[in-house]
């Protein structure tokens, strides 16, 4: 494979402290390369460099003569009034694509991503189209290389599963820096980790994240044994030289200078081997009611959408509740819901006396004029946890802050950071139950999984809206799918979940359509009519999926031909689908009613 951009030793710091240092790093045709790293190990600044938009302080970056390479930064942010179709021309025109293939290719990608009104403000779309138009007006300029800054935040289920098929069957590479384990495990084809803990900075493993985590662990197991060699050798020359050895001599000499390099290799291993953890611990009330909400039918929508028709719903002591659902299907409002910010417009929510309910905001809802001393510590330089008090600064460093960081405003604070100023002051509040809006986004791995742990050792009940899949497997006891049209259903975990949603839409396999086992003579249940439609059946559904696939495969060509068209062509495709839809629906009918 051909090598598209490659860095040799680059390094960057701002101000006095270095962000990383010697990385080198390459990026191949057909590469997807999965990057993590803690906060603050400089993940996004790194991706910035390799965009061109921000210069090393040392190296060199070398692009491949005529490589294209289009960047999707964290935050999706539009101008004022521009429309969808604008987002995408303005992209064509910076890397000067003609304009005689603009409405082709806007077609073309706006199609493949999902939108349907090309001529609506980018600004008025939800947090997660917005990141899907980022990513849209990257592919239409028809890179070699993407790169991609936590592509998943925003995103519901949905759109994270629609981005890794994207990715998987891209014909460019991509750098994806993300924490989503789930996506790092489906995705990238080789792994980075940009740490300190790393002699070169960065750690390289071919293959997904769990052959990252396999390959790590024998690194650092391999490297935790070399230090305690070094660490004997070191003690023993230190003896040596307490003995007094006579300088002059030129052995004496040559190993004066080799205790003194051994030493500095200790100590520089010591220095990167040393890493600290957040520390999460939420505080229970220990309430005694078995019963803290109840929803018994209960409805609530806006203008002309509902989203909770009849909702019933009832979370106990202990509960750990996944909230799931497209974006806009109400996963936010019903945690206002059961907070008592909304009101039901049909139905009751009954709270257990004196219920004391702790907010995550996944707005990040945090006075940015603020330092983080009075963002941890509001009226004074302690805090009182679990009765003891404690100092702001002692309190700061449980939560990775250096104590020069406490006149910092919290606006020069990462998303990360920033989540862990949050997640501090909720652990002051004893709970008996936990809302967690999107707690996760911007949490580097090592704080992920302590999040987790503490949720799991939580007494209290918690309800807990994450995009991250691994999360919702590994803490929910329960899973609450919303559809966003009035019903909710509840299921074991995320993977029943997942599987629900997935069964009205068969996928087409390249060998054909999915067939049913061939149908059997119909019991007596089934009228005559029936019986007919039931032996039919299979054959219906085989000869539209046909024809629904053919559809598909033509979107391309009428896109490059007759661009006009398409619109008419997504319209025949979504129609389709529901025909087949529901001749799948009618024949499970049929198949229950004749077993």
């Amino acid at each position: 494979m051909a090598l598209l951009l490659n860095t040799n030793k680059i390094s960057k710091s701002f101000g006095a402290a270095p962000l990383f240092r010697g990385v080198s790093l390459s990026i191949q045709e057909g590469d997807r390369l999965g990057l993590i790293g803690p906060n603050g190990s400089g993940k996004s600044t790194l991706l910035q460099i390799l965009a061109g938009r921000i210069k090393p302080d040392s190296g060199d970056l070398v692009l491949r003569s005529g490589t294209r390479l289009a960047y999707v930064p964290q935050d999706s942010n539009f101008e004022p009034g521009e429309t969808i179709r604008g987002v995408m021309r303005r992209a064509m025109r910076s890397v000067g694509l003609p304009e005689s293939e603009w409405q082709a290719r806007e077609a073309e990608t706006l199609g493949r991503t999902g939108f349907r009104d090309f001529d609506a403000e980018a600004e008025t779309l939800s947090g997660g189209w917005r990141k899907r138009l980022s990513i849209a007006e990257a592919l239409v300029q028809k890179p070699d290389i993407v790169l991609l800054d936590e592509p998943t935040n925003h995103l519901d289920l949905a759109g994270i599963e629609w981005l890794e098929k994207t990715l998987q069957g891209a014909p460019y590479a991509c750098v994806v820096v993300s924490h989503d384990r789930y996506f790092l495990e489906n995705v990238p084809t080789r792994m980075a980790e940009l740490s300190r803990i790393y002699p070169d900075g960065m750690f390289y493993v071919a293959g997904n994240y769990s052959a990252f985590l396999e390959q790590k662990g024998e690194f650092l197991h391999a490297q935790a044994q070399h230090q305690s060699a070094l660490e004997n050798r070191v003690r023993i020359e230190m003896e040596w030289l307490r003995r007094g050895p006579k300088a002059r001599a030129t052995k004496a000499k040559a190993r004066i200078d080799n205790a003194g390099e051994l030493i500095a290799e200790l100590s520089d291993l010591k220095s990167r081997s040393r890493t600290a953890d957040a520390n999460f611990d939420f505080v229970a009330t220990g309430q005694k009611t078995k019963r803290l909400i109840h929803l018994e039918k209960v409805g609530f929508g806006f203008e002309d959408k509902t989203l909770f028709d009849n909702l019933t719903f009832t979370i106990t002591a202990g509960m750990r509740v996944g909230l799931v659902g497209a974006n806009g299907s109400g996963k936010s409002t019903l945690l206002q819901l059961l907070r008592g910010d909304l009101q039901p417009l049909q139905g009751a929510v009954e709270r257990a006396e004196n219920l004391r309910i702790v907010y995550f905001d996944q707005r990040r809802q945090i006075n940015p004029d603020l330092s983080l001393r009075r963002a941890l510590a509001p009226d004074s330089d302690s805090v009182i946890y679990r009765d003891r008090v404690i100092h702001v600064a002692s309190w700061a460093a449980r939560f990775l802050f250096a104590s020069d960081q406490l006149d910092q405003p919290v606006n020069k604070l990462s998303g990360g950071e920033r989540a862990r100023v949050l997640i501090a002051n909720l652990m002051l509040e004893p709970a008996d139950l936990l809302l967690l809006d999107e707690p996760t986004n911007d949490l580097d791995i090592p704080t992920l999984e302590i999040l987790e742990e503490s949720l799991l050792e939580f007494k209290g009940a918690l309800v807990l809206v994450t995009h991250d899949r691994y999360l919702l497997d590994r803490v929910s006891t329960i899973v609450l799918g919303l559809d966003g049209s009035g019903k909710a259903q509840a299921f074991a975990d995320y993977s029943q979940w997942a599987a629900d949603q997935a069964a009205p839409r068969p996928a087409k396999s390249k060998a054909g359509p999915q067939r049913a086992p061939a149908a059997t003579a119909p019991k007596k249940k089934l009228s005559y009519m029936e019986s007919r439609e039931y032996e039919s059946i299979e054959q219906r559904i085989a000869v539209l999926e046909d024809a629904l696939h053919a559809k598909h495969m033509s979107v391309e060509e009428v896109a490059l031909k007759e661009p006009r068209r398409l619109e008419k062509l997504y319209k025949e495709i979504e129609e389709a689908q529901q025909e087949v839809d529901t001749l799948y629906a009618r024949w499970a009918e049929l198949e229950e009613k004749a077993g």
